[in-house]
């Protein structure tokens, strides 16, 4: 069997989703370290709750989902905080997902912004999934005004990673001839499903 034929998931990524449709919507934001979330009442001087998304701009400061606002502040002083619009990122993501149903049927949802397609036996109506992935991350850029990041391997575990090793607006294929090649070097925390503690554990 061909690298092509064996080669039908696909992972695809929307890049910092909820900072990226701020920035999107709003062109003040763009290029600015932007964090989304963690704001009671809309008031942009709080210290409460977590963030749940932060801009590559402001990644470059530490700032990651999950921190506390009042560290994210810390750590970034001249951060803009935003509060979340839920409703808006659900719009975003429905048309997305609307996008992908297109080229199969075969869908597994991860989140509201990452999922994964099977494209076994679309080839001949869309072409290798390679071709794919290329279309949906050329539509999401022009039907959404968002970039994705694109990870294509022969399973899910390896499919993730290379979307994470293409990450950010990146396109990363994984051919089961290079497997080794590629996984070897990687540290353990590159691993799908590998956190801290377990990190620690194999180390």
């Amino acid at each position: 069997m061909s690298d092509n034929h064996r080669l039908s998931i696909i992972h695809l990524d929307l890049d910092a989703f909820f900072a990226s449709v701020e920035q999107r919507d709003n062109p003040a934001y763009r290029g600015k370290p932007l964090i989304v979330g963690g704001i009671s009442g809309g008031k942009g001087n709080s210290n409460r709750g977590v963030v749940c998304a932060a801009s590559y701009e402001a990644r470059k400061y530490g700032v990651h989902a999950g921190m506390p606002i009042w560290e994210a502040r810390q750590k970034c002083h001249k951060g803009i905080f935003i509060p979340s619009q839920m409703n808006k990122y659900l719009e975003a993501s429905k048309k997305f997902f609307q996008i992908c149903s297109t080229y199969t049927p075969l869908i597994e949802p991860l989140s509201i912004d990452e999922l994964f397609l099977d494209v076994s036996g679309c080839e001949s109506l869309f072409g290798s999934s390679e071709i794919i992935g290329r279309k949906i991350k050329e539509r999401v850029y022009q039907e959404l005004g968002l970039k994705i990041s694109v990870g294509i391997a022969e399973n899910k575990f390896l499919a993730k990673i290379a979307t994470n090793l293409g990450k950010p607006d990146g396109f990363y294929i994984i051919p089961s001839k290079d497997i080794q090649k590629i996984l070897y070097p990687l540290p353990i925390s590159a691993l799908w499903g590998i956190g801290k503690k377990t990190e620690e554990l194999l180390n």
